[in-house]
């Protein structure tokens, strides 16, 4: 029996997609829920698996823009049951085989194996395995996480992973890029300089290979933009065109929610399974203030001002296909540990290539991040329709005036920006000196005052 293949609706707004690449080839054989290829809209990459276990036909190959529910290829079931059939009759010869075997007459002369080679055929069945168990216990991670902890520079080792079976996700590493551990802990590029050095002719074993051709000094390479890579450019056209996009800065002292976190880690940790990162406290602290400001958690419609009295907080994620930002929903109504498991998901989907579109609807104000990738200051361009969205940093320690004397603590610059349109200066500038004050005194947060 065949199954059909198609490209399955991932919103009521998308009508066709590119088929972005097969894991698979023509005639493989595939397992039930094994994803098979990827699709990219105007909005989301998505991994498609299958849903039933066979041998693979492929009807349209990579690179072609396909309707939503278009056939793209086939399932044959019944190769799979031929296949399965074929491996038990295999197997079944090898028993017999064995059995057979066993039961023949032994030979009336056999010499007597000599003992040092007896002794190496036991040692090294050994020695063999200690390579393989040694590999088994390394992590496995995926390819996002593999390259955001080499583009970083930090020891897999160090992280505590939160995905099943204690596996690696890309939020358990941003936790850590944010964490104390990781700003303390030498990068594995200046731990070892050595390893950066390449190898002399000769030193590997190898001959001196010759170098490839520099290209010339007018050189260009041409790629066509994605779906997703189209989208965000004409979203970030929208937003500068269509509103009257203004930012308002501030610095906030880190140092008490550092604190804190230092203190009830390892607590939070053993009681909820995840990491408490910086990210938990910035939600909490824009719901509150927000809460305070509602002309920042609202939008234009026409003519019309629409005010939200819900809190849905986009989180840009960081993708390989570009930035994307999946909404915590009610975050007034969940506490931190909610929130950070959230967050967690979210990356690791994405990595994964797993996100919905409902998922990435429906936001009322956006946080990013780009601290984790080392920005110390920057403007965020507004995630229209929304009204305002909020920049944090890196966290570097600074010399500050502090009771007529200057301490080093660790500051993190913040930018806010927001629609003119209908958000008035002093709001903004308000409405951020609140998000700082919270963060500051992260109790006030926590006793709503």
């Amino acid at each position: 029996m065949n199954v059909d293949i198609k490209v399955p609706e991932v919103g009521e707004s998308v009508k066709e997609a590119l088929l972005a690449e097969w894991y698979k080839s023509d005639g493989d054989p595939v397992e039930k829920d094994e994803v098979l290829f990827v699709i990219e809209t105007d909005k989301v990459t998505l991994e498609v698996p299958a849903d039933e276990g066979g041998k693979l036909e492929i009807l349209v190959e990579a690179g072609k823009t396909v309707e939503i529910g278009k056939v793209v290829g086939r399932i044959d079931t019944a190769g799979a049951a031929q296949q399965t059939a074929e491996e038990k009759g295999q197997a079944v010869g090898r028993q017999q085989g064995e059995e057979a075997a066993a039961a023949a007459p032994a030979p009336e002369k056999e010499a007597a194996p000599e003992p040092e080679r007896e002794e190496e055929s036991r040692q090294q069945p050994a020695q063999e395995a200690k390579p393989a168990a040694e590999d088994a216990k390394k992590p496995v991670l995926p390819p996002s996480v593999r390259r955001l902890i080499s583009e970083k520079g930090v020891d897999a080792a160090k992280i505590n992973g939160t995905g099943p079976g204690g596996q690696i996700t890309k939020g358990d590493v941003i936790a850590y890029l944010e964490s104390d551990a990781a700003e303390n802990a030498p990068r594995q590029e200046e731990a070892a300089p050595e390893s950066r050095k390449p190898p002399k002719a000769g030193e590997d074993g190898m001959a001196e290979k010759t170098p490839a051709p520099e290209p010339g000094p007018e050189a260009v390479t041409r790629k066509p933009m994605s779906p997703i890579r189209k989208r965000i450019a004409a979203h970030m056209l929208e937003a500068k065109q269509n509103t009257a996009m203004l930012t308002t800065f501030n610095e906030i002292d880190m140092s008490r929610v550092k604190t804190l976190r230092q203190r009830y880690k390892e607590t939070f940790y053993n009681a909820y399974g995840i990491g408490l990162g910086y990210m938990s406290f910035f939600v909490k602290a824009v719901v509150s203030a927000l809460k305070e400001f509602p002309e920042i958690n609202a939008r234009i419609d026409g003519d019309e001002i629409v005010y939200h009295h819900y809190y849905h907080i986009g989180i840009a994620i960081g993708a390989e296909k570009g930035l994307v930002v999946p909404v915590i929903r009610h975050a007034d109504n969940i506490g931190f540990a909610e929130i950070e498991s959230a967050i967690g998901d979210f990356a690791e989907r994405v990595s994964q290539n797993r996100i919905t579109l409902s998922e990435l609807e429906g936001g009322t104000f956006t946080i990013t991040n780009g601290g984790i990738y080392g920005s110390l200051l920057s403007t965020p361009i507004l995630n229209m329709p929304q009204s305002a969205i909020l920049g944090m940093h890196k966290i570097e320690d600074r010399p500050v005036a502090a009771g007529g004397e200057v301490v080093i603590r660790p500051m993190m610059y913040v930018a806010l920006s927001y629609d003119h349109r209908i958000v008035d200066g002093k709001d903004a500038v308000n409405c951020l000196r609140r998000i700082k004050e919270f963060i500051e005194t992260p109790e006030r947060m926590i006793m709503e005052i």
